[in-house]
């Protein structure tokens, strides 16, 4: 398995942006490919900082286009999948609380490391029928933040970013979700406050 990561990994970084494409349709669809993207991000952005925006853009768009695959197929037999993974009480519940807390229930995990189940996430938006558009836009939003905030780390840091990625990746993703949801909560006391 590790000699077929190596090669997605050099087959990626070699076709630049589509690489990214296909990696993160992949790893947001049907394989799992934990932080592959991320790094991959932060390689080819250390690499060309003057197209960051592009390999952002293609990180997310090859996510969207993951799950909106995971998301339809939910949409048409989630249900029985559901109920298989999760015991009875239990597939109801996370649905309910899906349907209270909205699309902060699919931001928050989008913006999360491996091994964050984001895939259950984008499973329960199928089921519990989020719209279509919504379900797109908060991907789009979680994930091209996510890739956004990469890309600017290479841009700032470089090689240092690439470096830091490899070792601490996962603490750098916790620390960036972590400010996104205290930011995300921020706004939506805020709101109600004034509303």
């Amino acid at each position: 398995m590790k000699a077929f990561v190596e090669w997605i990994y050099d087959f990626a970084a070699a076709i630049g942006g589509p690489g990214l494409f296909a990696i993160a349709y992949l790893d947001s669809s049907f394989a799992s490919l934990p932080q592959l993207n991320d790094i991959l991000v932060v390689l080819m952005v250390t690499q060309n900082k003057t197209w960051m925006v592009y390999y952002a853009a293609m990180a997310t768009l090859g996510s969207v286009t993951g799950c909106s695959t995971i998301y339809y197929l939910a949409r048409k037999g989630g249900d029985a999948f559901l109920q298989k993974r999760l015991r009875s009480g239990h597939a109801e519940r996370a649905l309910a609380a899906y349907r209270r807390h909205g699309l902060l229930a699919l931001i928050v995990p989008a913006l999360l490391p491996p091994p964050a189940p984001f895939k259950l996430f984008v499973l329960m938006a199928g089921v519990a029928r989020v719209p279509p558009g919504r379900f797109v836009a908060a991907v789009a939003a979680a994930r091209g933040g996510r890739y956004i905030g990469l890309g600017l780390l290479a841009v700032w840091y470089g090689d240092a970013a690439l470096e830091l990625m490899r070792t601490r990746g996962r603490d750098v993703a916790l620390g960036f979700a972590g400010l996104i949801v205290v930011t995300a909560i921020g706004w939506w006391w805020f709101s109600r406050r004034r509303g």
